[in-house]
């Protein structure tokens, strides 16, 4: 491991010794995107010690926040214990890494609640450029190492976009690309599923009938460069409440984010999305 890995390390496991911090990740595993002030109402502590510990939970990755008006709306991030488990577990023995594992776990199967309309956000910290990590989420040639996904379109703002997923081809018209500003964001609507994708995926017959009823999502990409390393927010939003697809992605994008760190820093995605 190298000398900023280890840093991050050491911020994730300093964040995750306070048990107050704990509790405060334990809230937003229950509800995401809670104001400072619906935080305060859950806690038996004052604001300004909320505001400490939600501090140093975002500095260490595993709070990330999204502006909404005039407030800010805290969310649990599952990036770095995403990826610590998948980069370091080999250094070490199966009994220490047991409550990290199941963490993990509890970070990506997060429940959305059913009461409020749901949206996933996703955080992660990238060494590249702006410019790379634009081609990484926009040509195929990358696209397909790390998700074996790639689009057809020529990403105008309103154009149609044709997916291939895992080797099946998706056609739809209402595939669309919503945001196109290149090396800082991007946004389109998510995929239509078809019964060729159900056919070639392991969805069960209740998903099936599930997916298709459900109103389309859309996925949100945010570029902010940092120095040598680019902040990458992923909001992916405009789900059913309480619906599959919401379900799907929380434990679909990690790996997806993960591969693609991995595919940038290393030149070798982690595994096959």
């Amino acid at each position: 491991m190298n000398q900023p890995e280890l840093d991050e390390l050491d911020n994730v496991f300093k964040a995750l010794a306070d048990p107050s911090r704990r509790r405060l990740l334990d809230g937003l595993n229950e509800r995401g995107g809670q104001s400072l002030r619906e935080l305060c109402a859950g806690l038996d502590m004052a604001r300004q010690s909320v505001s400490k510990h939600l501090a140093l939970l975002e500095a260490a990755n595993l709070v990330t926040t999204l502006r909404r008006g005039r407030e800010k709306l805290h969310y649990l991030n599952a990036a770095p214990i995403n990826e610590i488990a998948d980069r370091w577990i080999n250094h070490y023995d199966r009994q220490r890494v047991a409550a990290l594992a199941d963490l993990k776990s509890a970070l990506e199967g997060a429940p959305m609640s059913a009461t409020t309309k749901p949206e996933f956000v996703y955080t992660t910290y990238i060494r590249t450029t702006p410019e790379q990590l634009w081609r990484a989420l926009t040509e195929p040639a990358f696209t397909q190492r790390y998700w074996k996904t790639s689009f057809e379109t020529d990403w105008s703002v309103g154009s149609a976009m044709t997916w291939d997923n895992h080797g099946v081809r998706i056609e739809d018209p209402q595939q669309r690309v919503l945001v196109y500003d290149p090396f800082e964001r991007l946004s389109y609507s998510w995929h239509s599923f078809t019964p060729e994708l159900f056919a070639a995926s392991s969805f069960t017959s209740s998903e099936e009938v599930a997916l298709a009823a459900e109103p389309r999502s859309k996925v949100t990409f945010e570029i902010e460069q940092q120095g040598d390393t680019c902040k990458l927010t992923v909001v992916h939003d405009d789900f059913e409440p309480g619906g599959v697809v919401a379900q799907k992605v929380s434990h679909g994008w990690p790996r997806v984010m993960s591969d693609l760190k991995s595919l940038l820093e290393t030149g070798d995605p982690l595994g096959v999305s």
